[in-house]
């Protein structure tokens, strides 16, 4: 709705100021707001205030309109134009937002809508801070056609030359779809919430047309769908407020930009602690599973870790934790799930947490256990191949500090993969208990001695004595660590003080790619 400025005397002009700035917050009006309110869903302004700091928002754009005259659109205009977009603080730390209002013409994206979260885009990439889009969208505005468009092109444009520049967070907060899902996807975090977001290309309408397929919101796009299954989401969040929180938590570990060093806080947590459970934590049998989080819980500050992808490719871990302060990422295979094997998403997975960890300064431990590639005709098919090259890329690509452990087996191309001193690993280091060969005993003494097995009077009892010979010979970390590839056997209770002792070390590591426009990372 617009206000006729008829005021003329200073305080009618505060007046007039005041009643503009009632109807900007009224958004869509009092009944959409209040049938968007069901179900626990919070307004745009109400999840700003969740989200920072209090007091420390300052809006930008509120009095904006959009400039479309189709299908009787000049008498429907309403103040900030489904977007509340601005500036404020998270834990001290600048960032700038913007907030879809989803009462305001479903939130579709307009022309002036682009226009107003470009401008906090372009802000944002000049002062150095990190961008959070609180998305909330049905997609674009169709009556404006072509301006819609060009406004969401607009926006993937600064998505993509803001990457690696600030972080980008987004949020989805409701239905998103059509193009309003591809901002999201060009940031670096994506956030949604448990039964109220969505987001999908086509919705099951257009698929029950198109393929005849019947499928729900939720199986089709909801936060468990792309938090397990297409790995799209790096979050599944219990409600508004858990989503918002947790964006806060995220923040923490993150600095503001990609020229800012990595996030130090306080800790009671001693540089020195001795973690003894550590010595009898990796199983005897080395078919036995164990938990890797467990053991990075065991060793980081306050045994805190946030859990990135949590829901997606089980077998690797991806994540942010803190030691002696400093935040750091942290890649370990999962030997409880496929045996901490390789597959195509735990590469795709891993790969893009380490070249986020590399854009912004955050160094990368490594925790290894891995017997190597997934096998079988679908991986291959699939192209597990130019997949695991991924993870490879990432991890040589990288120049930020990068500690490597092996907690057991090293086997194949998959200890190559996993920050190896090859790609450029810093220091690699290893507990007695690893296993670092080009595979497992077994499967070794089959290829090397077939002849002597098959002519072996006692066939299993020779193949159990060269199994033995071999682990003894091969099934342990002293050969690689006897040409230099392994830095440094550990004690595993040493394992917190040492990875400090080589974070300290590295603090001041400069390293560099040789010059070029960029890499073709095989995708």
């Amino acid at each position: 709705m617009e206000i006729e400025n008829t005021a003329s005397t200073t305080a009618a002009k505060l007046q007039d100021l005041e009643k503009r700035n009632e109807n900007a917050f009224v958004g869509g009006g009092t009944d959409r707001v209040s049938k968007h309110k069901q179900g626990g869903r919070l307004t745009a302004r109400e999840r700003l205030d969740v989200l920072l700091d209090p007091g420390s928002f300052v809006e930008m754009d509120r009095f904006v309109t959009h400039r479309c005259s189709n299908f009787g659109m000049d008498d429907q205009k309403i103040a900030g134009d489904g977007v509340i977009t601005g500036y404020g603080r998270v834990n001290g730390k600048t960032v700038f937002v913007y907030s879809q209002d989803f009462t305001v013409f479903g939130g579709s994206m307009s022309r002036t809508q682009a226009n107003k979260i470009i401008k906090i885009m372009d802000m944002a990439v000049k002062n150095g801070n990190p961008v959070i889009g609180l998305n909330d969208s049905g997609g674009a505005r169709i009556q404006e056609g072509v301006e819609a468009l060009g406004g969401y092109a607009d926006i993937f444009l600064r998505n993509v030359t803001s990457s690696g520049v600030v972080p980008q967070i987004s949020a989805i907060m409701g239905p998103c779809a059509g193009g309003a899902v591809y901002s999201p996807s060009l940031t670096d975090f994506i956030f949604m919430v448990k039964n109220t977001s969505y987001m999908f290309v086509t919705g099951p309408d257009v698929i029950k047309a198109v393929t005849h397929e019947e499928v729900t919101k939720e199986e089709l796009g909801g936060a468990l769908t792309h938090a397990s299954k297409s790995g799209v989401a790096h979050f599944a969040t219990e409600d508004d407020r858990d989503c918002l929180l947790m964006i806060r938590e995220l923040l923490n570990f993150l600095p503001s930009n990609n020229m800012d060093d990595s996030p130090v806080l306080p800790t009671k947590d001693r540089p020195d602690r001795v973690e003894e459970s550590l010595n009898t934590f990796i199983p005897d049998n080395p078919r036995k599973p164990y938990d890797m989080i467990q053991l990075i819980t065991k060793v980081v500050d306050e045994g805190y870790f946030l859990e990135v992808h949590k829901h997606y490719a089980k077998n690797i871990i991806v994540g942010f934790a803190r030691l002696n302060g400093r935040s750091v990422g942290i890649v370990a295979n999962q030997p409880q799930i496929l045996a901490g094997c390789l597959n195509i998403e735990a590469s795709v997975k891993a790969a893009r947490f380490i070249r986020f960890c590399d854009a912004f300064n955050i160094p990368v431990i490594t925790f290894v256990d891995v017997p190597g590639f997934l096998p079988g005709t679908e991986q291959e098919w699939r192209g597990i191949i130019t997949h695991g090259a991924k993870l490879m890329y990432a991890y040589a690509e990288a120049t930020v500090p990068k500690i490597t452990l092996i907690t057991r087996k090293a086997y194949g191309g998959a200890y190559d993969v996993m920050s190896s001193k090859h790609l450029r690993g810093d220091i690699n280091m290893a507990y007695p208990t690893a296993e670092i060969a080009v595979m497992g005993a077994e499967g070794a003494v089959n290829i090397i001695f077939r002849g002597a097995i098959t002519g072996a009077k006692d066939q299993a009892s020779e193949r159990t004595r060269l199994t033995k010979d071999y682990e003894e010979k091969f099934a342990n970390p002293y050969m690689a660590a006897e040409v230099g590839y392994i830095d440094e056997v550990i004690e595993p209770a040493t394992t917190r003080k040492r990875l400090i002792d080589s974070l300290e070390m590295l603090k001041n590591k400069r390293d560099s790619n040789p010059p070029k426009k960029h890499g073709n990372i095989p995708l």
